[in-house]
């Protein structure tokens, strides 16, 4: 029997099945195929059943040996033939069912990649882990399982009940009496034990996440003795869990044991009865041995029947959770600039070179059509801004009217306060988030025009939350550009300082990465990261606080190679570190989403204002 589970019913079943039903459609035919040969299984065993009369009324009791034998070899067969399909339609509906959740994970995953940064920000990574863990688990146990198993059950009630009626029947009120009071049983019983077993599950939640939380921050809870009140806390929920769980598992554990006292009266009822019948001559022995063994198994099939409707409406409960996040707005890009290499003639024309092939001479340039012509603009890294407003809520502004420049090859430093709006100006740039007014310009082009794949291309970016893959070291650095050979891949370390400690790793660049890459330093993990960037190659680099869990010492000594990085190139930096941005060409100073002043180095210490205090230490960086 299946066991008892908690559920929420989905909020729209029919949109839902509608949605799965589109996706079991596209392996109808090995469906069709399971569903005959769960007919086949269960009329196997229904007729089988059914051919205990004739055994018994025409070759048993008339003793006919040769006949019976002949009787017992068909059944034989017939019995043989519902075991091959029982066999033949579980291999199939696995097989079936897993390749229909393999599709449906893989378009999750699809769309999940094209979904805007926006939503990453607004749910938590537990959240978005669930849909294609918890939910799609759902779905996966109710087709292994539920779809081969319900047919399987209505057609041995349906089959059993009206065999009962083809033998007797009167006899047949008693059996659909009992039949009656199991489901009144069941569908009380279910509704309670649901209940009990998502508190449960609340409570187990609830549990979980307090031992997490405690097991995170044990040097805190033993500095401050707070062990007695953790313990009462903990005992408060325990004892929350506990009630829950006996009472679950209180109405859960009553269903098997009360189906089968129902069962065996129900059976004792009707053998009584059906011998005082047999007796008067109102039914004969062999239909009353069929009989009989109708009732035998007519409950467990009604009992998993319902069953294998909470785990269907179950993951009808996960599918619709996984295709509302499906059906999402996806990332718009409404961009026709595109990117290309292209090489330079000495008439200063540019024209497209298509055979891939990355030469020292090739430049990137962006494609843009032009009245059914084909313009190439060289990517030089000129990027404007020009009265930009944005919020990441319409009833909040980050920015106000902003108006910046960057000449190609130009060092542009931000400093500001925490939430003056540094970070949100890098992720404008990326076009992680659509600016509510102005414009932001790129080699004289706006950026919405650009296609964002290509935008993002020619840009490279580190930032102060380094995230490393699980893979080789140099797999990591590689990610900035996959067709980068192994000797471009040192010469990227060595560009970064990381070949010295990667060298030093037992296994060097070819030392696997795991969690995160926590068998490393955190400057150690933000040296990949620069390494990353500096394989890349792009026309203009982004560091946000790219040097903020490096100590000084580790600073000065990438401090060249940096400038090496840099070179040439268009570079925002965002940085709590005056020291870092003091060569910059220009230097920002926000407040409140507004530039407040502007300047080099000199020309901001010479004017006295928020720069000249941070520098001297007279005001500090929230």
């Amino acid at each position: 029997m299946a066991k008892a589970i908690g559920y929420k019913r989905p909020k729209d079943t029919k949109r839902t099945m509608k949605k799965l039903l589109s996706y079991l459609g596209r392996h109808k035919w090995s469906l069709l195929v399971v569903a005959i040969l769960v007919i086949i299984s269960s009329g196997a065993n229904i007729l089988g059943t059914y051919l205990l009369r004739p055994v018994i009324n025409d070759y048993i009791l008339k003793n006919d040996i040769k006949g019976l034998m002949k009787m017992i070899l068909g059944m034989a067969v017939m019995y043989f033939c519902g075991v091959l399909a029982t066999f033949f339609y579980n291999r199939l509906m696995v097989k079936t069912a897993q390749q229909v959740v393999s599709e449906i994970r893989q378009d999750l995953f699809t769309h999940t990649q094209k979904l805007p940064l926006k939503y990453f920000d607004t749910h938590t990574h537990g959240e978005l882990m669930s849909r294609f863990t918890n939910d799609v688990d759902t779905i996966t146990d109710a087709l292994n399982n539920s779809f081969a198993m319900l047919i399987q059950s209505f057609i041995v009630v349906t089959g059993t009940i009206a065999m009962l009626l083809v033998l007797n029947v009167r006899l047949s009120l008693i059996v659909i009496f009992f039949l009656f009071l199991m489901f009144l049983f069941i569908k009380y019983n279910g509704r309670r034990s649901r209940k009990f077993f998502t508190e449960q599950q609340k409570c187990l939640g609830s549990i979980n996440g307090f031992i997490e939380e405690m097991v995170a921050g044990q040097k805190v809870e033993k500095v401050f003795n707070h062990e007695e009140k953790d313990y009462e806390e903990f005992c408060k929920r325990n004892e929350a869990l506990r009630k829950a769980s006996t009472k679950a598992l209180t109405y859960s554990g009553r269903m098997v044991p009360t189906i089968v006292s129902l069962s065996y009266a129900n059976y004792a009822f009707s053998a009584c009865i059906g011998g005082l019948f047999v007796l008067s001559g109102w039914f004969d022995l062999g239909g009353l041995a069929s009989y009989l063994v109708y009732v035998r198994q007519s409950a467990m099939p009604m009992n998993q029947f319902t069953q294998q409707m909470n785990f269907i409406l179950s993951a009808l409960s996960g599918a619709e959770r996984v295709f509302e996040m499906m059906e999402l707005e996806p990332e718009i890009d409404e961009g026709t600039v595109t990117l290309c290499r292209a090489v330079e003639n000495q008439q200063g024309q540019l024209s497209e070179v298509l055979n891939g092939k990355e030469e020292e001479h090739m430049i990137w340039a962006w494609k843009k059509s032009n009245h059914g012509e084909t313009d190439l603009i060289p990517l030089k890294g000129d990027v404007r801004f020009q009265d930009v407003v944005f919020g990441y809520t319409p009833k909040k502004k980050i920015l106000s009217k902003i108006s910046l420049y960057a000449k190609p090859g130009q060092k542009i430093a931000f400093v500001g306060s925490t939430g003056a709006g540094k970070t949100t100006i890098i992720n404008l740039i990326n076009r992680f988030y659509e600016i509510d007014g102005g414009t932001i310009t790129y080699d004289g082009i706006d950026i919405r025009d650009i296609k964002k794949d290509d935008l993002r291309r020619s840009l490279s970016m580190v930032i102060q939350e380094t995230h490393l893959f699980t893979g080789t070291i140099a797999d990591n650095i590689r990610y900035g550009r996959l067709n980068a050979t192994d000797e471009e891949v040192r010469m990227a370390g060595e560009l970064a300082n990381a070949d010295s400690f990667i060298r030093r790793l037992p296994e060097g660049y070819d030392t696997m990465l795991y969690g995160d890459g926590s068998n490393l330093s955190q400057g150690q993990r933000q040296l990949l990261a620069i390494a990353r960037a500096a394989i890349a190659r792009p026309p203009v680099l982004i560091l946000d606080e790219a040097t903020s869990s490096i100590d000084t010492r580790t600073e000065r000594l990438i401090e060249k190679g940096m400038d090496a990085l840099m070179k040439n190139r268009t570079v925002f930096v965002i940085a709590h570190r005056l020291s870092t941005v003091r060569n910059s060409e220009a230097i920002m100073v926000l407040e409140k989403g507004e530039i407040i002043e502007r300047g080099d180095h000199e020309e901001l210490v010479n004017q006295k204002g928020r720069y000249y205090k941070l520098y001297t230490g007279q005001f500090e960086l929230d």
